[in-house]
């Protein structure tokens, strides 16, 4: 049997992109309804009915592991199991991992650790959204911003500026272009 795997990823919320990578190539496909890395049912499922001979269909390695620890496990359970595993962005099956360049191999492996960063990363951000928290960095007072501006306009130093107003030259530079925008 072939199966496929997909999952909700940063950049494929309904896993859309993944299901058109593997329409037509797979006798089932198992889709996770989310994507944290924990409780994912329908990855245990699926190894828990995969057989010796088979193989599992994913598009690219962060969508069935979450990170190094996380890929090494699956993949040791498909080896015993003798179940192959093909990545298909990557272009590489569990069982030819031995035979790609080094070079290669470390491209794979910071693309995975960039997607397992952005996977995280989106999902923390949303449970924070959710929660009601506000996310990114705090807004300056719009009192701080004008008084700002007004002192560089007065010439003031930078540094006096920023000791008065706790507003840094970069933070006073994106001001003052978009003040100067809307006039």
């Amino acid at each position: 049997m072939i199966y496929g795997y997909t999952r909700p990823l940063y950049n494929d919320k309904h896993s859309q992109n993944q299901l058109v990578s593997l329409k037509g190539k797979c006798d089932r496909i198992f889709q996770e309804a989310h994507g944290t890395p924990k409780k994912r049912i329908q990855l245990e499922n699926l190894l828990m009915e995969m057989q010796s001979g088979d193989s599992i269909l994913v598009e690219k390695m962060i969508a069935l592991a979450d990170t190094f620890h996380h890929l090494m496990e699956v993949l040791k359970v498909c080896e015993k199991d003798n179940v192959k595993i093909h990545f298909l962005n990557e272009d590489i099956q569990s069982d030819t991992l031995l035979n790609i360049h080094l070079q290669d191999m470390m491209a794979y492996i910071l693309q995975f650790q960039s997607d397992s960063i952005k996977q995280s990363t989106t999902q923390g951000m949303y449970e924070a959204k959710q929660q009601g928290k506000t996310i990114g960095r705090p807004k300056k007072s719009d009192e701080n911003i004008k008084k700002a501006i007004a002192m560089y306009q007065d010439g003031f130093k930078l540094f006096d500026i920023k000791n008065e107003t706790g507003i840094s030259k970069s933070t006073l530079y994106r001001y003052l272009e978009s003040f100067e925008g809307e006039n």
